[in-house]
């Protein structure tokens, strides 16, 4: 499978874009202004503790407080180790109000959601997280190879040994790019992670409240250090590939031949479509090749998808063309899921299939598909009204809240009230004013099609209305007003 990671560099934002065979698969959007926060470390101080939710809030210095479960609080042993084989405590045992508390973010903040927030510190290199506070060497779920696991984690206990020994303590995961590593490079990372912990302890005892303690690396680093081995990286600034190089030579050289600049007229984005791809990806409906076509809808609850067979009428029978439509729906779905990071409760309402091995294909259809997703996801079977239900973590805002903000005209709602509506609600408003006061003439200010309904359509009402209340009534445009805004005047 070919797989290039472009990477679009401006003074106002750093874009990331992971194409498989020719095709647009996720999108990473940092901007300058408005950076995530996911595996930034915080000093910061306890400000509510609520035992209701087993919860906290803490303000590290964000617009808003971040929110920590009780679960993600683990009290220290007497060796200043994680003890996680407690039950949850009473979040009233573990902080209190005032209290300084070092955490990490685990979740960006969404919507009107503070991030959430985690004691149970780590950071990251190229092919190991480090985790102070606990002793377990673990190895990434998505390595499969059961011999490949085994050796790794006989490699990483070897090579951490010594460190052991000297009191460095602290546990490892080893992440899914160090699947094939060779022992050099796994012991490579070893003492980097922990000089890195070790000036972030010094940091911490010295920090104020609220500070940050450890910002990740900026995006089109983390892209070397995180995203698996492509066969090409292209960035379109001289600037960042000279970062990217240096930090390649030293952290991640096998990836040093692949990083190549761009140095094309034509935007890098352009060249591989990937615009056109963004747009579309803010759109509803998607497009089947079959004739098909999915509806996606995201709220702050879920997010459901429609499956719809449209125009492909197929060639054989009602069940074949359903299945078919099902099948290259749920290989669309996956894609767009990681492609607009949709996450969190998602309801999948594919066409109803009779045959139940039809169902089953489909569902496998879509658990291989989603196996490439770096999210974790969850795939349950199909209930009884026929959905499927599934789970995809989320911990950064989906393309459409970091690209998009609420319609001002609709406030969101993703309608607004029809001219009809509104011109009825002109005629109470008025029957309100005139018994209220006593004047000879209204003055209405609405849009241009609201006017035009008042004038055309409701002509009679308006008449009838006139002589009802004994007063004339006066229609004027505005041209900056939205369908639904309008205004009376008493003259």
């Amino acid at each position: 499978m070919s797989e290039d990671i472009l990477v679009n560099v401006s003074p106002t934002e750093t874009r990331v874009a992971l194409v498989e065979n020719g095709m647009l698969q996720e999108v990473y959007i940092e901007r300058t202004q408005r950076k995530g926060f996911v595996g930034n470390i915080f000093k910061g101080k306890v400000v509510r503790v609520l035992p209701g939710m087993q919860a906290a809030f803490v303000d590290i210095g964000l617009e808003r407080a971040g929110f920590i479960h009780a679960a993600d609080i683990a009290p220290l042993d007497e060796e200043g180790m994680e003890d996680r084989q407690r039950d949850v405590a009473d979040i009233r045992l573990l902080v209190r109000e005032g209290q300084s508390l070092v955490v990490q973010v685990a979740k960006d903040p969404i919507s009107t959601k503070g991030a959430r927030l985690t004691t149970h510190l780590s950071v990251s290199s190229r092919y190991l997280v480090y985790m102070p506070y606990t002793r377990h060497i673990g190895i990434s779920a998505r390595i499969d190879d059961e011999a490949e696991r085994e050796r790794l984690k006989a490699l990483v206990e070897e090579c951490t040994a010594p460190f052991q020994e000297s009191a460095k303590g602290g546990g490892f995961i080893v992440r899914t790019v160090a699947e094939g590593a060779s022992e050099d490079e796994l012991r490579a990372d070893i003492p980097f992670l922990y000089k890195l912990w070790g000036e972030l302890e010094n940091k911490i005892k010295h920090s104020k409240v609220p500070d940050v303690v450890y910002e990740d690396l900026p995006l089109y680093l983390r892209t070397l250090r995180d995203l698996a081995r492509p066969e090409k990286i292209r960035v379109d600034s001289r600037e960042a590939l000279g970062r990217m190089l240096e930090f390649a030579d030293e952290y991640a050289p096998e990836t040093k031949p692949l990083i190549e600049h761009y140095p094309g007229e034509r935007p890098l984005f352009d060249l591989y479509s990937v615009e056109d791809e963004i747009q579309k990806a803010l759109e509803k409906k998607v497009q089947l090749k079959s004739g098909g076509y999915l509806i996606i809808e995201q709220t702050e609850a879920m997010v459901t998808i429609d499956v719809n067979t449209g125009a492909f009428v197929g060639h054989r029978n009602l069940e074949e063309t359903i299945f078919k439509t099902n099948l290259e729906a749920a290989t669309v779905i996956a894609r767009q899921l990681r492609l607009r990071n949709l996450g969190g409760i998602i309801i999948l309402d594919f066409i109803d299939m009779q045959d139940l091995e039809h169902q089953r294909q489909v569902l496998r259809t879509l658990e291989k598909m989603t196996d490439r997703d770096r999210a974790k996801t969850k795939v349950t079977g199909v209930s009884e009204l026929g959905l499927v239900e599934m789970t995809r973590k989320r911990t950064r805002e989906s393309l459409e809240q970091v690209l998009c903000e609420a319609c001002s005209v609709c406030d969101g709602r993703g309608t607004v009230r029809s001219a009809e509506t509104i011109c009825f609600e002109v005629f109470r408003e008025i029957l309100r004013e005139a018994r209220a006061y006593d004047n000879e003439k209204f003055l209405v200010l609405a849009s241009q099609v609201v006017i035009d309904r008042l004038l055309d359509e409701e002509s009679a009402n308006v008449s009838d209305l006139e002589e009802f209340i004994g007063c004339s009534i006066q229609f004027q445009v505005e041209s900056v007003y939205s369908q639904e805004q309008y205004d009376i005047i008493l003259v």
